[in-house]
C-alpha cells in the first residue's frame, strides 16, 4: 500500500501569483507537489472513484456533463486522508486567505476525471451559483490541483481572462464562447480562480490522456457551504481532523460565526457625538 502522501512543501513567496490573481482572475503556482506524490494521489483519486461507485454515488451527473467520459467524485474528504492533507495546504490557503481575508469556510471538494471524449459542461461561475448579483467583491476561490499536465487538447478549464470584474449576467458579452482560453500548468501545480470568473470545463480531444482535476471551493464564512460536512464525514474522520480544519469546515459549536469586514471597519470608525 502507497504511503500517505505528505504536504510538507515549504513555504515560498506568492506576492507576484497573488497580485495576478487579484488582477486577472487567476494564477498557476507550478511544483507544489512532486511526481512521486502527484502520482500518489491520483491513485488515490481512482480509488475513491471506485469506492464511490459501490457505495451508490454516481460519477456521472447528467445535469453537468454531456457524456460519462467526465467522472466526478465527490466527497473526497471522507474518502482519504490526502485529501484532507491537500484541502488545508498552506501555499493553497495562503492564497484563499489573500483573497478572502483570514477566515473561510471549506464549502466543498470534488474531482473531475476528464476522459478521451470528455465534453463541456455550461459556461458559469461558482460564485453565481450560490449568491446573486451583483458580485462586487470575492466570496468565493476555487484551488485547482493538477494530477497531469494540462492544456487545451485534455480538457484544460476554459475560463475567461477578466470575467470575475463582471458583476451581473448583462455584462456577460454575447460572444462570450469565443472569449475563452484553457489554463495551461504542468502536473504538481495548483491554479488560484477568483470565485467570480466564468469558465467551464474544457472538451478532452486526445485518443489516449485523462485529465484529472482536484476543486478545492472556499468562501466567505458568512456563507453557507455546499456540503453539509456535519451529514458527509463519518464520526471517524471528523475526530482525525484537527481543530483548525473542523473551523474550517464548520463542524465546530459556532460554525458561522465570521463578521463582515465592513461591520468591522464600521464599529473601528469614530462615531460623532449625537448627544
Amino acid at each position: 500500500m502507497a504511503t500517505l502522501a505528505r504536504v510538507d512543501a515549504p513555504l515560498r513567496d506568492l506576492s507576484a501569483e497573488k497580485q495576478q490573481l487579484a488582477e486577472q482572475g487567476f494564477c498557476v503556482v507550478p511544483g507544489v507537489i512532486d511526481a512521486a506524490r502527484t502520482a500518489e494521489v491520483l491513485e488515490r483519486l481512482h480509488r475513491a472513484a471506485q469506492a464511490s461507485e459501490r457505495m451508490g454515488v454516481s460519477t456521472f451527473m447528467p445535469i453537468l456533463d454531456p457524456n460519462a467520459s467526465n467522472v466526478r467524485v465527490f466527497y473526497l474528504l471522507e474518502h482519504d486522508a490526502v485529501f484532507r492533507e491537500l484541502i488545508g495546504h498552506p501555499l493553497a490557503v495562503d492564497l484563499v486567505q489573500s483573497l478572502l481575508g483570514e477566515e473561510f469556510l471549506i464549502s466543498n471538494f470534488t474531482a473531475n476525471i476528464a476522459r478521451p471524449g470528455a465534453g463541456s459542461m455550461f459556461l458559469h461561475s461558482d460564485q453565481s451559483l450560490v449568491v446573486p448579483e451583483p458580485w462586487l467583491e470575492p466570496w468565493a476561490i476555487n484551488i485547482i490541483w493538477c494530477l497531469s499536465d494540462v492544456r487545451f487538447e485534455n480538457g484544460g478549464t476554459l475560463h475567461i481572462k477578466g470575467s470575475h470584474r463582471w458583476t451581473k449576467r448583462s455584462e456577460i458579452p454575447a460572444n462570450a464562447a469565443e472569449m475563452l482560453e484553457s489554463f495551461v500548468a504542468p502536473a504538481g501545480s495548483i491554479v488560484a480562480m477568483d470565485g467570480r470568473m466564468w469558465h467551464t470545463s474544457g472538451a478532452n480531444i486526445t485518443k489516449d490522456e485523462e485529465r484529472p482535476l482536484l476543486f478545492g471551493y472556499y468562501t466567505k464564512p458568512f456563507l453557507r457551504p455546499q456540503v453539509n460536512w456535519n451529514a458527509a464525514l463519518s464520526p471517524e474522520t471528523q475526530n482525525a481532523l484537527s481543530e483548525q480544519m473542523q473551523i474550517w469546515l464548520g463542524l465546530g459549536v459556532t460554525a458561522n460565526t465570521g463578521i463582515a469586514e465592513t461591520h468591522v471597519n464600521r464599529l473601528a470608525a469614530p462615531q460623532e457625538d449625537k448627544a
